[in-house]
Formats: structure tokens, sequence, C-alpha cells
């Protein structure tokens, strides 16, 4: 099942001083965008398919399907992108399948991009879950290692070898999860034959989730000049009402560029000009970055452009690369969580995934669910259990939607996913977040697992290193990770900046009793903090409540038994947001699909909306909470006021 050549896949990196970060990874990683330097073809719709079903999955290679076309080694199907192809078709087989999936697609690429050899191409793919294999008309170009995450390769030298034949692009992609991969998995094979067919596997993972797979978000062709800008790190502070914008920008291509940066505000009128690779902007009059209900004003964007000119002595070249950016400071001390220095209790929703019948980016769903979220009056979210889409994270920026930025690392409960190579792998998906997500201001806090087996021996080193690692990537966050450990045996906790616990007293612990809520989650806010004098965050809790099943009084399972547990843990919270509580994550936002088994029926039903976004009775509750908790702050004008009754 080892797909070929995975072993000893990690990139070759190289050690770049940006600011006091430290960034291991040689290239950067910028959202496409388009300019008068810049073009951006999407190849979203629909590819051709096809799923190897030999016994050891690797007939595609042993057989070089990408050396012609998909469709000429076998039958292939029609397989939208992005999307999870689990649940396109009617066979169960292909819901549950793992191993290799083989996509292709033939795209025409503009002629003025082949003619000119000035014109870099680069093929970009926003994730694919899990190790993806990628060919250009037959010739390998890139492959990479974990999914949610996006990789991308320069293919203009190739196209342009042949401008007569249209551009194949092939990529293959393997779900399979082992120990050491994130998140990691097992495979088990059954080969009793009075039991199971002829090469009967199980693919084992310990996360409540189904193991959705495919090409989950675009696939894009985008071009830069020779000579274009590769990196951008900005970092925010104020004083007084004066922003400040410590900006540096990496360039490839050329040995000598002049650089220029403008800071634009919404009105398009320029705030701050500077020069050079580096420099800080100070920006008179700033209008900060605030959190959703925070402020009048949330979630306030400038623009930063960065124009670029360089010349090899026989072209000029001119890149230009705008970057939103939002002002803002994020601090923790031992009992608050201060943005722009002021404390805002955060209203959060946790795993609010983004999906409707699979991982793939659905634009329209993404809409809705933020217009549910404002109604709810929430004001932030956590990616559990894997980095969401870029384009979220930009609608978050525009909104005021705080983020907890939290990576694959779910289900570590394997003491062999502690070892040298996991740990490796783990690094190198932290520095590839970092580098993503490092620009966003709606992003205050990194989270490097959730629910790991933290109470192992080798837990400590491990999540030192990470935490140490994460922290050095990026100095200006917090870092965390979500904790289900007992608080005396935890060997992380000593070294995240915010304790996050998840707890389900009355479901999974003393299941029925909603009386031992107040008793046991008092008892564990005291030892948590009593320990280790962190401000805390109740990252997960909830029941779940089968939509339209009722009972009084309420029993499991019903959307009365739902509430109630709601209601138990917000008099705790109440009691304790006034010492060192910072914000409560109710699990969770919508019902979601899990694997099989008998604790699961089609799916997990703690949202408090359904699969098909509407609302469960514990939806207003939430409502009439989260407004009630904006309205004390004092800082809304009255239009943007939520009546508390309903």
């Amino acid at each position: 099942m080892d797909p070929p050549e995975r072993l000893g896949m990690f990139r070759v990196v190289c050690l770049l001083a940006v600011f006091d970060a430290v960034c291991l990874l040689d290239t950067g990683m910028l959202f496409p965008r388009e300019s008068s330097s810049r073009e951006v073809k999407e190849l979203n719709g629909l590819w051709d398919f096809r799923a190897d079903q030999s016994p050891n999955r690797n007939q595609g290679f042993d057989r070089a399907w990408y050396k012609s076309r998909l469709a000429e080694t076998g039958p292939v199907i029609d397989m939208p992108v992005p999307a999870s192809y689990n649940d396109i078709t009617q066979d169960p087989a292909l819901r549950d399948f793992i191993g290799w999936v083989w996509y292709e697609r033939e795209v025409v690429v503009p002629a003025r991009w082949v003619a000119d050899g000035g014109t870099r191409v680069v093929l970009r793919v926003g994730s694919a879950h899990y190790y993806s294999v990628v060919w250009v008309n037959g010739v390998k170009v890139t492959e990479h290692d974990g999914g949610h995450l996006p990789f991308e390769v320069e293919i203009g030298s190739l196209i342009r070898k042949d401008p007569t034949v249209p551009c194949r692009i092939t990529i293959a992609v393997n779900n399979t999860l082992t120990l050491e991969t994130l998140p990691p998995g097992t495979i088990q094979h059954m080969d009793d034959r009075t039991k199971y067919p002829e090469g009967f596997f199980v693919q084992n993972f310990n996360f409540d989730f189904f193991n959705y797979a495919g090409i989950h978000r675009p696939v894009l062709l985008y071009t830069t000049p020779k000579a274009y800008v590769d990196d951008i790190t900005v970092v925010t502070d104020f004083l007084d009402n004066t922003g400040l914008v410590k900006y540096n920008v990496s360039v490839q291509g050329a040995a000598n560029a002049t650089l220029s940066v403008t800071l634009i505000d919404k009105d398009g009128r320029c705030v701050a000009t500077s020069n050079g690779p580096a420099g800080v902007l100070k920006v008179v009059d700033v209008k900060l970055w605030w959190p959703y209900l925070m402020h009048e004003n949330p979630g306030y964007l400038y623009s930063m452009e960065v124009r670029l000119t360089a010349a090899d002595g026989k072209s000029t070249f001119e890149d230009v690369y705008s970057l939103p950016v939002g002002i803002r400071t994020v601090s923790v001390t031992s009992t608050q969580f201060l943005i722009n220095n002021n404390f805002g209790y955060n209203r959060l929703i946790t795993d609010r995934k983004f999906c409707g019948k699979s991982k793939g980016l659905d634009w329209p769903l993404i809409v809705k669910d933020f217009n549910l979220m404002k109604w709810l009056g929430a004001n932030s979210f956590r990616t559990s259990h894997y980095p969401y889409a870029e384009e979220i994270l930009q609608m978050c920026d525009r909104h005021g939607i705080v983020v907890i930025d939290e990576c694959p690392g779910v289900g570590i409960k394997d003491i062999r996913s502690f070892g040298k190579a996991s740990l490796t792998h783990h690094l190198v998906v932290m520095d590839e977040l970092v580098r993503r997500d490092k620009n966003h201001p709606s992003v205050v806090m990194w989270s490097v697992a959730n629910e790991p087996a933290a109470e192992m021996p080798p837990a400590e080193f491990y999540f030192k290193t990470l935490i140490q690692h994460t922290k050095a990537l990026d100095p200006t966050r917090p870092v965390t990770y979500i904790t289900a450990s007992n608080y005396a045996r935890d060997k992380g906790a000593p070294y995240v900046d915010v304790i996050c616990v998840n707890s389900y007293f009355s479901w999974y612990h003393d299941p029925g009793h909603l009386e031992v809520i107040p008793i046991q989650l008092n008892t564990q806010f005291e030892n948590w903090y009593g320990k280790y004098q962190k401000p805390i965050i109740q990252s997960e809790y909830g029941a779940d409540a089968v939509p339209g099943l009722h009972s009084d009084p309420p029993v499991m399972f019903t959307e009365e038994y739902q509430k109630v547990v709601l209601q138990s843990y917000h008099n705790v919270f109440d009691q304790k947001r006034k010492q060192y509580v910072i914000g409560e994550l109710i699990w969770n936002f919508a019902d979601f699909m899990t694997v099989q088994g008998i604790l699961r029926v089609v799916g997990n039903k703690k949202g408090v909306f359904t699969r098909q976004r509407q609302p469960k009775a514990a939806a207003f509750i939430l409502r009439e909470r989260y407004w009630r908790l904006a309205n004390e702050t004092g800082r809304l004008p009255p239009w943007t006021k939520y009546p508390c009754s309903l």
C-alpha cells in the first residue's frame, strides 16, 4: 500500500531569517491574485477520473497511466474538481475507497503565455488528500505529502517544448493514512478467508469524521514575470492612533530589483509608502482590524501594493502584487486574551467544516454558513481538525471572524506516531501552514494538534519541539493544542500559551446525568488553572441531538437534552469568564458525516444546525446568549444590537 518513492520525500529546505522568525521553506506561497502583471486561469470543473482498483493499488504506476490519456488506460468517469470523490457516485466501493485515484484534464494554455519566455507559468493545487504526484504531458513535475495545504510547480519550460500539444495535467492522489501521516492511521489486512474476501483490508484511524478524499480545493494556472515577488511577511502594531506595518518582501528571479510599497485604505487613498525589500509603514489615524461585534466597523482591511522592477540586460520586468492587511495586535496574559489591548470574551463555533457532502470548496455553502454565524452572534471558530481553505480565511478577514488555525494533527494516539519521522513531517506541516496563513489578521492563534495522547512519555519532547518550532516561525501569535487529557499528566500543557480543553460531561462521562455538569466543569477549570496559571478556552462541549426528537423530561439525543447541556455549561462559563475562561467553542456548528459505526447514526449529530443548515432548538439558545454577551461589551452602536428577548 505504500506509494512509490514515498519514503524520504521531505523537501530540501533552507534557513531564512524573517524579522525575528525562522522560516524553514525555500519559497513563498502567496495566494494567486490577478494584477497588471499576473493572470489566473482556473481549472475547476469536470476532470477524467479513475480509481486504481488493482489489489495492490499500484497498477497505475506499473503501467504508467500518466504517459497517455487516462481514457486510453481504461474506463473513466466525470469527477468535479474541487470535490471529494466519495459521495459523487452510487458506488459504495468508491465511497469507501482507499488507495490511488487518478485525475486528468487537458488545458488550453493562452498563446501569449507560451510565446513569452519571460513569463513563468505555475500550476497550483489548493489541496489534495493526502499524497499527490503530478505530471504534465507525461513528465513528473512535483509531489506533495499531506492534505489541506497548497503546493505548486513552475511548468513553463514543459509547455513550451511543443506549443501545438495540449497541456495534459495528470494528478494521482492517495488517501492512505499511516502512523507517520497527519492525521495518522493504520491499514489492517483481514486474512481469514472464512470471514473476508481475498484482499480485504480496512483503514483504521482515531478521529470522528469521514475520511473524505480527492482534490478538495481549486486547481489553477497563474503567471508571474521572470523576476517576481515571491513572498511577503507583515507584522502589525499601533501606538496611540498610528498604525505600524512592518513588512519584508522576498524576490526571485533577479539579483537586483527595485521595490516600492504603497498602503491604500478602503476608499482608495494612499496612506503610507516605502521603498526597499523591508521597512515600516506608518499610518496616521489608523483604522484597526476588529472582530465582529467588538467594534462598529469590524474587519477593516488596507491593501498593500508591492511593485517590483528588475532587468536582466535583455528585458525589463515589472511585477505587482496586492496583499490585504489588517492592523491589529494579539497578546496573552495569565487570565486574558487581548486583541488590540482589549479583552473580548470569544463566542466561538468549533469545527464548522465548511462542507456539505464533501470537503470540496463550496462557495454557496460558505456564504450561507457565514450568514448563520453572524445570525448567531458568533465571532470566531477553530479550524478543527485541519486547515480550511484560504478563501475561507479571506472571508474571515473581511467579516472580522477570529480564527484558531489548526493543523491536521488529529488522532495522534499510537505511541509509534511520536517518533522522529512523524515529528519531522509534523514540523514541515506547521512550516507550510504558517507560510500560507501568516498574513491573515483573522488568524490569532496556532493549534498544533487535537486531543493527542499527551500523557504518553514521548509526548513531552514531541510537543515541546513542535510548539517551540511554531513560536520561532511566528513569535507574534500564541500557540496551543487541544487537550482532553488529565490535567496533572498532560505533558505538553506547560509549553502552550492558552489551555484549550475538550470535555463532554453528562455525555461520554456519566451519560444522562445532567446534574454532574456544574460540579465537574467547575473542578475541571479549577484544576487546569490552578496548575498552569494560563487562560482557558472550553474548546469543545455539547451533546448529540437528532433533529425533531423530543422528550420531557429530557433524555439523551433529544433537542431538549442538548439545550440543557448547553445551558448547564453556560452557567459555569458565566462564573469563570470573570476570572480566566476566555472563550467557549460549541461542538458543533452543524451535523457532519462520520464513518459507519454503532455510536453514530448517519454521522455526528452534535451540530446546532442540521447538515442541511436548519436550526435545532440549541441554535436559538446560542443566539440569545451570544448577542447578550456582545451587548454587554458596550461597544456596539444601537443599530447593531440584537434584542435579547426572542
